[in-house]
């Protein structure tokens, strides 16, 4: 009683990503891609960009604000208003200089052919290096 398809049946079967998004050895997309969708170019990159940007261009502002948040308590947004003007402006500087997003980019390409090439997504990497 059961059907079985044919070959020529079995290829219009609906996917979850496109044929353009789907493949590579995993069906995860071709790892060679070098196309960003939208979702990539405006939350995933500047996500990476802010990371980032705190912890290595903007380190100091960023501890000079906690501590002052620490000590503040309630008051934090009136008391560290300079804090946060000085850690806004160094922010805003490291989003603006092309170097800086290219990398970031091209960071975020990289991991992402990893993980459509292997399967494995960055966080898991980062936790076995760990362990």
């Amino acid at each position: 009683m059961a059907t079985t398809l044919s070959k020529d049946e079995s290829e219009n079967e609906d996917y979850v990503l496109s044929k353009s998004l789907g493949g590579g050895p995993l069906g995860l997309g071709d790892p060679e891609d070098r196309s960003l969708r939208k979702a990539e170019k405006e939350i995933l990159i500047p996500a990476k960009m802010k990371e980032k940007a705190k912890r290595l261009k903007c380190a100091s502002e960023v501890k000079e604000f906690g501590e002052c948040a620490k000590q503040q308590g309630l008051m934090m947004p009136f008391m560290c208003r300079a804090k946060a003007k000085a850690l806004e402006n160094c922010l805003k500087a490291a989003y603006s200089e092309p170097a800086f997003i290219d990398l970031c980019t091209e960071e975020f390409l990289e991991e992402r052919a990893h993980y459509r090439r292997t399967g494995v997504k960055a966080k898991e990497r980062k936790k076995d290096a760990i362990l």
